[in-house]
C-alpha cells in the first residue's frame, strides 16, 4: 500500500474521532501536547507520525492505540 494512502487514512480516522468528541484542533493539540499545525498536518495526511505521537493521539482521544489502528484498518 502506498505510504501517502496510509497517512491519509490515519488522518481521516483521527479527525473523525476528534470531531465525534466535539474538540477543536487547537484544544486537541493542547490536550496531547503537540502543536496545532502538527495536528492539522496529521489530519490532512501530510505528516508521517511517530509511534510516540500515535500513542499521545490515542490517549488524547481516550481510546487504546489498538482501537485507533482498528479504525484505520476499517477505512483501508
Amino acid at each position: 500500500m502506498e505510504d501517502k494512502f496510509i497517512k491519509i487514512k490515519f488522518g481521516l480516522a483521527v479527525k473523525e474521532l476528534r470531531l465525534s468528541k466535539n474538540i477543536s484542533q487547537e484544544k486537541f493539540a493542547e490536550i496531547v501536547g503537540l502543536h496545532r499545525t502538527y495536528i492539522s498536518e496529521v489530519e490532512r495526511g501530510t505528516r508521517n507520525v511517530s509511534l510516540i505521537n500515535i500513542v499521545k493521539i490515542a490517549e488524547g482521544l481516550e481510546i487504546k492505540t489498538s482501537e485507533l489502528f482498528h479504525k484505520i484498518e476499517k477505512k483501508i
